[in-house]
Formats: C-alpha cells, structure tokens, sequence
C-alpha cells in the first residue's frame, strides 16, 4: 500500500475520484460559463468513491474568493468545517448523483470583502454600522461584527445536449460567536459574547439581503439557493463549529420561506459533560487511553474528537502524537493500538491518527462492527 497523508474532504474528492482504476471511462463535456460565449470543456470522472461525496469536475477550478477564508476564520478546524459542512447539507437539496462540485465562480473576492465590511465602510456592507463618537465597549454590545465570511459553492448539472449547467448555489455564513475587541490599540483583548438567537436573527436578515442580490444576476435569477448558517468557535477551541439552520429559496424565489435546525455538534473527548448521549464513548474513550498509557512509561497525549448528528455519533477522530522514533517500535505500537482499538469501538466508525515530529507515522481506520480495520505505518 502507498503512503498518503490526511488532505481536506473537498480536495480529497477531486483527487481521489481520478486515482481509482475502473474499466469505465470518463465523460468530456462543455461547461456554460458566466460568459456564454466562452464555453470550456470539462471533464466527469468515471469514479465517485463514496455515495457522501460529489464528483467533482476537471478541471478544477478554485473559488473566485479564494484565501480570504485564512483571514476571517479564527481557526484552522472552523475553516475545514465551514466548507465541508456546507457541502454536506448542500445534498438536502443537490443530491451527489445527479449534481456535479465546483467552488463557487460568482462572489469575486473583491466582492465578498466589500459584503463583509460594515455598511458605514461600503455601501453593500453587511454588518452593522459604527460611528467615531462609539467606545469599542459599545461597538462590541451594540453593533458587533456578525458576519465574519461567506462561503459559495457550485453545483453543476448534465444537460441532454452534452453540457453541463449551474443547477444550485449553496452559500455559509460563517458568523461569530464571540466578538473580540480591543479598548486601545495593541492593548489587551476582550470578549463579548453574542447569543444563538441573535446570530439566528442576523443570519436570516442577511441571508434575505444576499439571495437579493444574487437574483439580480441574470445567470442566478431561476436556480435554487442554499444558505446555511454556521456559528464559529472560540478562537481557543480545538473542535469545529457547525452549520445550524439553513434555508432554501426555490428555483425563481426571491426569499426563503422556510429554515430548518440542524442538530450537529463536535465534542472533546475526554469530556466532562453528563449527558447520556456521550456517556458510552465516553467510557469507552477513557479505557482506551488508559490502555494506551499503559504502553508507555512517560506520557502520551490522546485527544479524541465525536462528530454527531441528531444526537447519533458518526465518526470518532483519535490523534496519538508520539516521541519515539523507531520504526520497529512504532509497528509494534500500531499492533497494539489496532488490538484495543476493536476491543473498546465495536459499532461506530473510529480513526486514529499516529504522529510525530516527523509527521504521520501510522493510520488506523475502523468501520462499525469491523474485525479486520484498515492499518498503514508510513515509511
């Protein structure tokens, strides 16, 4: 087996679709663009590796706002999760048989800054307004920075004339849970916490205010929009935020006339929390630590991360950095890991990253009720 490394979902997808053999060819056909009159061939490819993921079209094409997501979101797992999240609710509406990927080719990167700027900084500008007469204390209760970015994505469909087509738009709002301000420059931070039902609030309101303007653009006026609203993290946290409302304004529609929760959330394993829901992983979670500590004379760190949905566990992220270095002694580890790793997660879907300073040194992935999981030490 080759080594591989860990790569973004969306990136994955598009990789991984054009690496499997297959006895079925890929499919060449002319993409519509924003410019009519410069249509471009593209390419379906025969594999889709997983019914969860969107083919995804060659060439690839990068977002049109493409790196501003670096600079409005705190963290590095709040930036993964705001795309892939997105896709993944995206398939209420755009299912991954009949719908095609594309980062978002319509909101140029221009035009995203000037939407997340204060409306008294741009005329378009989203958030509220300040003026020079209000103290950073007013600012942060009165007239905080809501919206922190926005994400587009593209989803294409086949025509009968050999073409593909813009079917959807998804868009995520990335807004924040917390805003961070400062009393004097280069003076310390504070924090003002904004509530649920407000980002609800404001989330709504801009979401109406964007569909607007997306309708006023003669390629956008007749498909359907997704827009989701994702409540980031502390700048602290090590877990992602999630999507938890989104919307839908049908093909034609000027508005959304419905929302809909969504119940999804990431949790820290070992946790202190007491609910029933994740008291089970959690047990099992901490045996498996201490299984692991028992390895090891000096201390290992274990940190696990629960994805659910609808209060069901969905998959369990295990990373084990380690300090050793030989390569026999990391087998021998990874034997051991695999061996407990079946004993204490029978029925969920469970993978442990093994790393060093060196980078990943061994990969273990363990569907439900697997006996025989998948395990890869690096070379």
């Amino acid at each position: 087996m080759k080594s591989f490394r860990l790569i973004p979902a969306i990136v994955a997808a598009a990789m991984l679709v054009g690496c499997v053999p297959s006895d079925k060819k890929e499919t060449e056909l002319t993409q519509e663009t924003q410019q009519k009159e410069k249509a471009e061939t593209t390419i379906i490819p025969s594999i889709q590796i997983d019914e969860s993921y969107y083919k995804t079209l060659i060439p690839y094409k990068e977002s049109a706002s493409r790196g501003l997501v670096v600079s409005n979101v705190y963290t590095k797992y709040d930036m993964k999760e705001v795309e892939s999240g997105l896709m993944r609710l995206s398939q209420n509406e755009f299912d991954t048989e009949n719908y095609y990927f594309q980062e978002g080719q319509y909101l140029a990167e221009s035009t995203v800054s000037s939407w997340l700027a204060r409306s008294s900084q741009t005329e378009d500008g989203l958030n509220p307004p300040t003026t020079d007469t209000m103290t950073p204390e007013e600012r942060a209760t009165k007239a905080p920075v809501y919206l922190s970015h926005i994400v587009e994505q593209n989803y294409l469909t086949k025509t009968k004339d050999n073409k593909v087509k813009l079917g959807g738009i998804s868009i995520g709002l990335a807004l924040n849970s917390i805003y961070y301000y400062q009393k004097e420059q280069y003076g310390e931070y504070y924090e003002e916490p904004i509530s649920e039902s407000t980002l609800i609030e404001q989330g709504k309101k801009m979401a109406a205010e964007i569909v607007s303007r997306l309708r006023s653009r003669d390629e956008l006026k007749d498909v359907p929009i997704v827009v989701g609203l994702f409540k980031q993290q502390a700048r602290n946290q090590i877990i992602p935020g999630t999507y938890f409302s989104y919307g839908v304004a049908k093909s034609g529609q000027n508005n959304i006339d419905e929302w809909k929760g969504i119940d999804e959330n990431y949790v820290l394993f070992p946790t202190d929390d007491s609910q029933d829901v994740y008291r089970d992983v959690n047990n099992n979670f901490k045996n498996f630590k201490q299984d692991v500590d028992k390895y090891f004379s000096n201390y290992t760190s274990v940190i696990g991360t629960g994805f659910y949905r609808n209060k069901q566990i969905q998959n369990l992220s295990i990373e084990i950095p380690i300090q050793f270095f030989g390569k026999a002694e990391i087998i021998g580890f990874t034997q051991y890991l695999t061996g407990i790793l079946i004993n204490q997660f029978d029925n969920i879907h469970v993978e442990v990253s093994v790393t060093s300073v060196n980078g990943p040194e061994a990969l273990i992935i363990k569907k439900p009720n697997d006996k025989d999981p998948y395990v890869h030490v690096y070379d």
